[in-house]
């Protein structure tokens, strides 16, 4: 069998994008198109939240972006955008049914629309016969064709692969490879971003959609999208893979075949500052970081092939979100982390990457 049929996707750099944030301006429903506003490759000429029009982003999520924040689609026709990005990540990945109105207001206007979430659009009949000549609607969340059971292949790729592995969901997994691979790439490294969820693939223009896949191939899609992102590598070179999910979350499946499809040589572990316990669910405790460190380099060094040289994999650094905290309390935090694990720690968001990176090129 070869090689799957991996994500090509119709999103160009030059497409100007309007988001579709209904009501994810301020929290972490809206956490797609907010990376969006913060790493897009495209041009965002428009943000539609009902609830927030009229206000700055800047002061909505502290994105400082000139996009305005519009009360609707229609809205934001005057800003000539081509593409409609949904940029909510709601629990469960449905269509909100406020969206949903949006969604057919672009197709009737003769956008294109890319779509991460579970409902596949362009199945969707009622929104299919809206589609204008030459536009394209994106289910990015859907299997690809064609994909292997994971057999370690991954191991013999000759450069350096590093995954991020998150205490828990949405604690910025994504944001510190992306900030990473930014920092990479202004030395001039080669570094190769591989998106496995719907923000990192829109931003980045492929990957796979890892919870669209069976989990009997969950580590095959990764593998496979590993070695495609690896052609032509050299010993040099990086190539960071987006995380996602936690061990330590109960509803969560994802770090496992991470780990198995890309065979990592380096971990990143990415905490939330000050968190205590499970988001959403106050009765299972955060793990303390060493026990998770421990646990997380335990699982990555089973299941590699013998003909790897490499040692097994470790945490190099900590990212830590500090997001929620002011400055002085966010340097407190980063040291006391550092302190409490032994390894480097820094907020690639807040403080940039360059700390981080300095770290990983030593280990």
């Amino acid at each position: 069998m070869g090689n799957p049929d991996l994500l090509r996707a119709p999103l160009r750099p030059e497409h100007r994008l309007v988001l579709l944030l209904h009501g994810g301006t301020t929290n972490l429903s809206g956490k797609t198109g907010l990376a969006m506003l913060r790493y897009s490759r495209n041009p965002v000429v428009a943000v539609v939240d009902p609830e927030q029009a009229g206000h700055s982003l800047l002061s909505l999520c502290g994105i400082d972006h000139p996009a305005p924040v519009v009360d609707s689609l229609q809205a934001a026709l005057v800003h000539a955008p081509q593409v409609a990005v949904i940029g909510l990540a709601p629990s469960g990945g449905q269509l909100p049914a406020a969206v949903r109105l949006d969604v057919a207001a672009a197709l009737r206007a003769g956008l294109s629309v890319a779509n991460g979430l579970h409902n596949l659009l362009g199945a969707d009949p009622e929104l299919a016969a809206l589609l204008q000549p030459g536009r394209w609607i994106w289910d990015l969340r859907q299997e690809p064709k064609g994909l292997r059971v994971a057999a370690g292949r991954a191991a013999a790729v000759p450069c350096r692969r590093l995954l991020a592995v998150g205490s828990d969901m949405a604690v910025g997994k994504m944001s510190a490879c992306l900030e990473l691979h930014g920092e990479a790439r202004r030395r001039g490294l080669d570094a190769r971003f591989v998106g496995t969820g719907q923000a990192g693939i829109l931003i980045s223009g492929g990957g796979v959609a890892l919870d669209a896949v069976r989990v009997d191939y969950a580590a095959g899609a990764v593998e496979a999208a590993v070695l495609e992102a690896a052609s032509g590598v050299g010993s040099s070179s990086w190539i960071l893979v987006e995380g996602q999910g936690s061990l330590a979350h109960p509803g969560s499946t994802a770090t496992l075949p991470l780990i198995r499809g890309c065979q990592p040589t380096d971990l990143l572990l990415v905490h939330r500052a000050g968190q205590r316990h499970i988001k959403g669910l106050e009765d299972l405790p955060m793990p303390p970081l060493p026990q998770l460190i421990a646990a997380v380099e335990a699982l990555a060094a089973l299941a590699r092939p013998a003909s790897d040289p490499r040692p097994a994999p470790r945490v190099r650094a900590i990212a830590l979100n500090t997001g929620l905290l002011d400055a002085e309390a966010a340097a407190r935090a980063i040291a006391e982390t550092a302190a409490s694990t032994g390894l480097p720690c820094s907020d690639p968001v807040r403080q940039g990457a360059a700390g981080l990176l300095d770290a990983l090129l030593a280990s």
